[in-house]
């Protein structure tokens, strides 16, 4: 009986967002699988689209009208079955479409993209066209017919049905290959080959030399060319004599070909430590998708309960996900990974480049590799038979993605556990106040590590700066009197410093003095931020960038002075009081390279610097035994936001940048500069007391209807009208409403914290609720009238449980 595929096309929009079906050409009835990428027409037949193969239907007749599938894209399935399975997971909870859910799984590498054709139907038309467009040719490309003076003639002719658009799938190249050879006959056969050889032939006698001292295997041809003085002529001769065979090779791109590893051990674990692995290993073998949440002091071997836990599973041959928040804590923890596992870990984060991130993806799916390490997207590695997935830092919201699907790698994780019956393991020193209250009512099994993990390693002693008695001193630097002692006494003993400043650049403005302008961004309404290195001012939002000001543009005025302090302004600082200090600055604009976050690492970690200087991506994780102070430059730069977690968030912070000190068997110090020293926040980040700050933000939660009392829904609508924009909210509001029951609340409409962001204004409205059915259906039907309302200029969008309300 015949089959056809049920299809979902490249097509994001709510008409399209289902199966469509097409026969299968008998030439391709053989290869056709479920979650195979195709080529299908769609539309008229001229436009050819990819898609996902997400079902096979036999039918006893086939249909007639069907359009067949024109080509496959993949030898093997790129998706498999649970795979396919959470896309409609993903579709439902995060207000999707399927096309984005399924390309969201897979390196971008395998996206395809469109050529766009202007096709003739009809040989009549106007001559100043066919002379100047086609020449002759039948089609032309779309972008190089739009430069024509005679384009709106040709749309014209287009409507007419003289002219039409054909669109082609264009798929990238994304194997690297190397040429190799293999000689071609036994020894004694070359032997004589190179006796017949005249003696001035060197070339010819160097190769064969070689090929008679190589066994079977087969060598690289750029080796040969560069190492052993062979010309490519000699061993294309050699190829076409047949004494040796040339061939292509597929080769992986290892972004970590160029490092050793040196294989470690288990370490003994403490009582602590073993006991939350015994607990999970009894989750493990019985198979139960049980979430664990492992709370530890920092420095407390959360890692190496991890890597025992892993190495547990693969015992059992399975396989693990390991998830990390950032790509600055990636070096690191790949290392140890590396160490402890060698070839079975692969590693998926952002900076690696595409076609290393491809290279990765497929050892992962051909079963080369068994452990994936990575950030927030690797949690759709295409591993079968996990046994574990861990969530490292399971706080940080930078495991939310910010973009359609939007959807929370932790959710995701534990559907994943329950698909594959295997726990999921949430590690943190700060758990957030969602999956602590998960754990309190034995949702999550709470695990406890309350001693750091080397034997004579303690808890660093903080101390809190007030800067507003440091003002009163008539303090000129970003350093307190306190903290730049610290610091040359460090440097005196040969010991490492980590300072924070949760802000990059120079300064956070720049304002003249005589009438109060601040330079803003022409696109967004936000201040620039004045860059030295470039000597720019640049906007964090939509990129913009321009020249500093030396005089007020509305005033005339040159009294242009710069306020607030960045991570360029504080590195100049530190070089004028303590030139003898050798400083890293790790900031977005110093890692922006690729490797450059291990690089700097690297040479912090082998002591070639005395401090590093960051924003908070030097905050976590790292693990240096001879950082003995930690400054935190303003402890403040959170805590004032319009955020309800802004005090969580800091918290957090605080707890994470002092856990950096002391970590080994030097004891640590922790200085805090801060102008609210008598903040709950701040005060309970001084004692290290999780619990006290837990009961404390709860209370607070629970008063101001927050989570995790309540759950939340964002939308947010832009236009580059304010008052569309404005409009447009305030309609689906009232819409909203008919869907919410009493119990629920709305907070808005209002503008968001930067209403205008690259020329687009941003309305926002919050719902907070407990339970609400009918909810759903709502906002399904606001996702399926936001189609319409594109080609308006509106763009609406739906976030579940956001992270930012910035």
């Amino acid at each position: 009986m015949p089959f056809i595929a049920d299809v979902i096309v490249d097509v994001p929009a709510m008409q399209t967002d289902q199966p469509f079906s097409y026969a299968i050409p008998e030439s391709l009835t053989e290869l056709i699988e479920i979650g195979m990428r195709v080529e299908v027409p769609f539309g008229n037949g001229n436009r050819h689209i990819q898609g996902f193969i997400v079902g096979l239907t036999e039918l006893d007749i086939m249909p007639n009208d069907l359009k067949p599938i024109i080509n496959v894209l993949d030898l093997h399935p790129v998706l498999n079955e649970e795979l396919l399975e959470l896309a409609d997971e993903m579709k439902e909870t995060t207000y999707s479409f399927k096309i984005t859910c399924l390309q969201t799984m897979l390196p971008s590498v395998m996206r395809s993209s469109y050529k766009k054709y202007v096709t003739l139907l009809d040989n009549n038309l106007p001559e100043k066209i066919t002379d100047e467009l086609f020449l002759g040719l039948g089609e032309i490309e779309w972008d190089i017919a739009k430069e024509s003076p005679h384009f709106s003639e040709l749309l014209e002719l287009r409507r007419d049905g003289k002219v039409d658009i054909r669109y082609e799938v264009t798929t990238k190249n994304k194997v690297k290959t190397k040429r190799v050879i293999k000689k071609a006959l036994e020894n004694s056969e070359l032997l004589l080959e190179k006796e017949k050889t005249r003696k001035n032939a060197t070339q010819k006698h160097r190769l064969l030399d070689f090929l008679m001292e190589i066994d079977e295997s087969e060598f690289s041809i750029k080796e040969l060319l560069e190492t052993h003085d062979i010309t490519r002529p000699t061993i294309n001769e050699g190829h076409k004599s047949g004494w040796l065979t040339i061939e292509e090779r597929e080769v992986y791109r290892n972004p970590y070909a160029h490092h050793q590893f040196k294989k470690d051990t288990p370490l003994k674990l403490n009582e602590e430590q073993q006991l939350a692995l015994d607990k999970m290993k009894v989750s493990m073998d019985q198979e139960k998708s049980d979430v664990f949440l492992l709370e530890g002091v920092t420095g407390s071997g959360k890692t190496e309960v991890y890597l025992q836990a892993i190495a547990h599973v693969l015992e059992k041959n399975q396989t693990a996900i390991m998830l990390v928040p950032e790509i600055s804590l990636t070096p690191q923890t790949v290392t140890r990974f590396k160490k402890r596992f060698g070839d079975d870990v692969a590693v998926l984060h952002s900076g690696l480049s595409q076609g290393e991130k491809y290279d990765e993806w497929r050892k992962i799916e051909r079963k080369e590799a068994r452990v994936v390490v990575g950030a927030r997207s690797a949690i759709f590695a295409p591993l079968e038979n996990i046994g574990l997935i861990v969530i490292d830092e399971e706080h940080e919201g930078s495991y939310k993605q910010d973009e359609t699907p939007r959807y929370h790698a932790k959710d995701l994780a534990i559907w994943r556990g329950k698909y594959h019956h295997c726990p999921v393991l949430l590690g943190s020193a700060t758990p957030s106040l969602e999956a602590r209250a998960r754990a309190q009512k034995k949702v999550y099994q709470l695990l406890t590590l309350t001693e750091r993990a080397v034997s004579k390693a303690m808890l660093p002693q903080i101390d809190i700066i007030d800067m507003k008695e440091e003002m009163k001193q008539s303090l000129t630097t970003t350093f307190s009197s306190t903290l730049l002692e610290k610091l040359k006494s460090g440097i005196a003993k040969k010991e490492q410093s980590v300072l924070m400043l949760n802000r990059r650049g120079y300064s956070s403005f720049v304002m003249c003095r005589d009438c109060g302008y601040v330079l803003p961004c022409p696109n967004c309404d936000i201040s620039l931020t004045l860059h030295m290195d470039t000597k720019q001012m640049k906007c964090h939002y939509c990129g913009h960038e321009e020249r500093i000001p030396y005089r007020c543009p509305v005033c005339d005025g040159d009294k242009i002075r710069y306020y607030g302090t960045g991570t360029q302004k504080v590195e100049e600082e530190l070089k004028e009081l303590l030139p003898e200090a050798r400083v890293i600055r790790m900031d977005v604009d110093t890692t922006r390279r690729k490797g450059s976050h291990e690089k700097l690492l690297a040479q912090f970690g082998n002591q070639e610097a005395d401090i590093l200087l960051g924003t908070q991506m030097i905050a976590k994780g790292l693990d240096f035994p001879n950082v003995t102070l930690v400054g935190v430059l303003n402890a403040d730069t959170a805590l004032n936001l319009p955020d309800f977690r802004s005090s969580e968030k800091t918290f957090q912070l605080l707890t994470q940048v002092s856990g950096r000190a002391g970590r080994g068997e030097k004891a640590g110090e922790v200085i805090i500069q801060t102008f609210n020293p008598e903040h709950y926040a701040i005060e309970l980040a001084k004692a290290q007391d999780y619990e006290a700050f837990y009961q404390q933000e709860m209370r607070l939660r629970h008063q101001g209807n927050y989570p995790p009392f309540y759950f939340t829904a964002q939308l947010v609508v832009s236009h580059e009208e304010e008052h569309l924009a404005a409009k447009k909210m305030y309609e689906i509001v009232a819409f909203l409403k008919k869907y919410l029951s009493e119990g629920a609340i709305l907070l808005g409409p209002t503008p968001k914290s930067v209403a205008r962001i690259n020329k687009r204004y941003y309305y926002q409205t919050v719902i907070k609720y407990k339970n609400e059915p009918n909810l759903s259906n709502g906002l399904k039907i606001i996702l399926e009238e936001s189609q319409k309302e594109i080609r308006n200029g509106l763009r609406i969008t739906i976030d579940m449980e956001p992270q930012h309300f910035i």
